[in-house]
């Protein structure tokens, strides 16, 4: 069985990987490409950057404990495990207004906000102590019950979701 730090280590460096690839995408995409937003309407490849950024942001301070959203688990109440969560997830969902991007965004400004967020997150990761990992717990309107010791989890699987959106973005965008 995995421990707590053996756990935390392999979130780490799995959204450490992940986060990387989205910020490589970013990096390499001509400025024009970046900030075009699709013909069909949705995000530009940075307002998606922008969201991630401000998602990360989000969690870490979740984390930290720099935010009251958490709550104690309560006896009898169950967090959902990382298969209840993923198998529940819909193919879309409506961003919350604070993680809702501006339209206007620099390749720039996301990129510092990407690198400034998963600093915060990366570090908010590793201090997460193992009471507090399982035994608190968010309340997501659509995901429901997540408990923070799968937030890095959650961040992880958040980032490779919007990489293959911007993907598809930065593939039409080129073709125009």
């Amino acid at each position: 069985m995995e421990t707590h730090a053996e756990r935390t280590a392999r979130t780490r460096a799995a959204y450490h990987e992940a986060r990387e690839r989205f910020a490589a995408r970013l990096r390499q995409a001509s400025d024009a490409d970046v900030i075009r937003v699709p013909a069909g309407g949705g995000w530009s490849a940075a307002q998606i950057g922008w969201h991630v950024a401000a998602v990360d942001a989000s969690f870490a301070a979740i984390l930290a404990g720099d935010s009251p959203v958490p709550k104690a688990i309560e006896a009898g109440e169950t967090a959902r495990t990382w298969t209840e969560v993923v198998a529940g997830m819909p193919a879309k969902i409506e961003a919350g207004k604070r993680v809702r991007p501006p339209d206007d965004v620099t390749r720039e400004a996301v990129l510092a906000s990407l690198d400034d967020s998963a600093r915060k997150l990366d570090a908010a990761l590793a201090a997460l102590p193992e009471d507090r990992a399982a035994g608190f717990a968010i309340a997501h309107p659509v995901i429901g019950t997540v408990a923070l010791g799968l937030i890095g989890e959650w961040a992880t699987a958040h980032v490779i979701r919007h990489n293959a959106q911007a993907k598809r973005v930065l593939a039409e965008a080129s073709a125009t």
